[in-house]
């Protein structure tokens, strides 16, 4: 008996970089030597400190529900962390702690969209950001910008892509895919353009915010424009800065209507967050600090060494990234290279490296960026080297 599924579900695809990570495993659990450079997760571990802090959480019983938007100590240290790290000053009405970041993004777009709404979504983007929209009734507008442009939108193409359904403008900076971020000044740029529009919420993506090593400081919209603070949402989490990407605890600060807003479909869904991860986060979000910038140092060696030996080699474009974890290179001249007639594009490229070297990539069709592929950096400077050895044999094998 078939059971029928909803158009909802039948509407939507799997995450593509979980999938991808999911084969990586699966080839390895079945004896074949994979470098996985799929999934986006620190390879660091959790703070000592926020590990401390839920174990103490454990011993003293905080094992029970909390508040649905997240106990009053993590929100405080949000609320310290968001004056501390970006000037901007909330009350904890404006707060909500959810499963990660995510589910943040998730329930911002469950409160704010309906049918027929639009949302723009610059491309190249999170896998998630469109199918999220789409779960919501709402329809993805992608504006996108390539490699000339470094992956950033500009105030004419956000303007052109503004109709009377736009609801909502998502800005992700550092982003996934890319690595790119946007200036200050750019930032000015487009929330100039945002301000003639009242009806848009402004979603900005943060996670990436302290995996930065740009020449220039990290800003998010309201650093940039100030007068979109009461239609903007900011989301962050401990995921990426702090190594706890198991630990599920994402928030969204913003006005206190959306926030009552999300607190109801959160309240209806998964209720409050991880009892033990809350502690732990509040851990992570009060403490030291240090541990950010040891990470940093890590990942723009390897970042360098990445973007360097990528570039090196013939059919590949590659540029520098501001931030996060991720290269994302042009292979369209390495498939005119191969010229092989199973491989005509970035996805039967991905494919065709998993199977004959052994190298896992995530395609950039899954982010809107058709020709590209993705590798995470968030590997052993060992596995990267790895990687473009099994890549330069490939390559050399052309010539």
């Amino acid at each position: 008996m078939d059971i029928q599924l909803s158009d909802r579900v039948k509407s939507i695809k799997p995450s593509p970089t979980l999938a991808v990570a999911a084969k990586a495993a699966e080839l390895q659990k079945n004896g074949h030597d994979i470098v996985s450079l799929g999934a986006g997760e620190p390879d660091f571990p959790t703070p000592e400190f926020a590990k401390e802090a839920a174990k103490q959480a454990i011993d003293a019983n905080f094992t029970h529900y909390t508040q649905v938007d997240g106990i009053p100590e993590l929100k405080e240290a949000i609320i310290n962390k968001l004056s501390r790290d970006n000037n901007l000053i909330y009350k904890p009405e404006q707060i909500l702690v959810s499963c990660g970041a995510k589910h943040s993004i998730y329930n911002a777009m469950q409160a704010l969209l309906n049918p027929g709404d639009e949302v723009i979504i610059p491309a190249p983007f999170w896998v998630s950001y469109p199918d999220m929209a789409m779960l919501a009734g709402a329809k993805p507008v992608f504006v996108t910008a390539d490699i000339q442009q470094r992956f950033k939108i500009t105030p004419d193409q956000l303007a052109a892509a503004i109709t009377d359904k736009t609801r909502m403008v998502i800005l992700n900076s550092p982003s996934n895919p890319s690595g790119v971020a946007y200036t200050k000044a750019e930032l000015t740029a487009l929330g100039e353009v945002l301000l003639q529009h009242p009806q848009i919420v402004i979603l900005s993506d943060d996670i990436y915010e302290h995996t930065f090593w740009a020449d220039f400081p990290f800003s998010n919209i309201l650093n940039a424009c100030p007068a979109l603070y009461d239609r903007t949402l900011i989301i962050n989490g401990v995921s990426k800065a702090y190594a706890m990407t198991g630990w599920r605890i994402g928030y969204t600060a913003g006005p206190t209507s959306v926030i009552k807003a999300m607190y109801k479909i959160q309240g209806q869904s998964t209720t409050n967050p991880c009892s033990i991860s809350q502690k732990a986060a509040t851990a992570a979000l009060s403490g030291d600090q240090s541990f950010i910038k040891d990470m940093n140092i890590a990942f723009k060696a390897r970042h360098d060494y990445m973007v360097k030996a990528l570039t090196a080699l013939p059919g590949i474009e590659c540029i520098e990234a501001d931030g996060a974890f991720y290269v994302l290179f042009k292979i369209t001249g390495l498939i005119k290279r191969l010229n092989l007639a199973n491989v005509t594009n970035d996805t039967e490229l991905a494919e065709y490296l998993i199977n004959t070297i052994g190298l896992a990539l995530v395609p950039g069709s899954a982010f809107g960026a058709p020709g590209y592929l993705r590798a995470s950096i968030a590997a052993s400077p060992q596995q990267l080297e790895e990687a473009i050895k099994r890549l330069k044999t490939l390559v050399e094998k052309i010539n």
